[in-house]
């Protein structure tokens, strides 16, 4: 029987008088990359917002099983680790010290760091390969440098189900490939993933993808299935068109 990481119910989501979501239901299986897409505007930022239980809204989430909204804030954020658009962080602040706020969850009031805590912010900072900047401000840093550091920090939470809102901005080439692979090892240990993307090509690389416009889902289906693909193309008015490349898919312009 397939696991459920996350699961919406019957959600609606309001900011100021828009209503941006509209009676959504959603399944994301444990252990597989979900990537959700559409066009600008369709909500795909609140609908992972909600997931994280970082907005209001109407409907239930479940998060392992769980009512995210009954489960205590340090066990939820011991489960689940956000990265999200434009994350305002504190200039001064070093490298390490950024990505050791991702133990947080794992650590009691007061505590120093545990060997744990400095083993798992050494590996995700060598995964992202920041560990070279550890000793540096954040405020030093370019903008993909930064992002790769907050990536970090999340990956350092060693959480079960990772939500990630537009994670490949200001990654360069090399870089998004870098964050691929290291999407597949997580999926690889039984994590699950759940990204926003704006890059499609990228987005068709996930097991699953959930499109969506206008704040309601349109489709959810397998990548390589050929139904996933005419949705993609629909939602996106016939200007985009998906091809087979070396195995894998991709979107292009018409």
């Amino acid at each position: 029987m397939l696991s459920i990481a996350l699961q919406a119910r019957g959600i609606n989501a309001s900011l100021g008088d828009a209503h941006i979501l509209k009676d959504i239901d959603l399944v994301l299986p444990a252990g597989r990359w979900t990537s959700i897409v559409g066009p600008n505007g369709a909500g795909k930022s609140t609908l992972l917002k909600v997931l994280a239980n970082l907005l209001p809204h109407t409907g239930s989430v479940s998060l392992l099983g769980q009512p995210v909204a009954t489960l205590p804030a340090r066990a939820r954020a011991q489960q689940l680790a956000w990265l999200g658009q434009n994350e305002v962080t504190g200039d001064d602040l070093t490298v390490w010290d950024v990505v050791m706020l991702g133990r947080l969850p794992h650590q009691t009031w007061l505590a120093a760091p545990s060997a744990a805590d400095h083993g798992a912010v050494e590996q995700a900072l060598r995964a992202t390969q920041a560990w070279d900047w550890r000793g540096r401000t954040l405020g030093q840093l370019s903008g993909g440098e930064r992002q790769r550091v907050l990536l970090s920090r999340a990956l350092a939470v060693q959480a079960q189900v990772l939500l990630m809102d537009e994670p490949l901005a200001n990654l360069d080439p090399p870089h998004q490939a870098d964050w691929l692979h290291m999407v597949r090892s997580l999926i690889a240990q039984g994590k699950t993933v759940v990204s926003v993307l704006h890059e499609i090509s990228m987005a068709l690389h996930a097991d699953d993808m959930a499109i969506m416009a206008a704040g309601r889902i349109t489709h959810q289906g397998a990548c390589a299935e050929p139904a996933t693909h005419c949705a993609l193309e629909a939602v996106f008015g016939h200007r985009v068109t998906v091809y087979p490349l070396a195995n894998q898919w991709v979107a292009l312009p018409r």
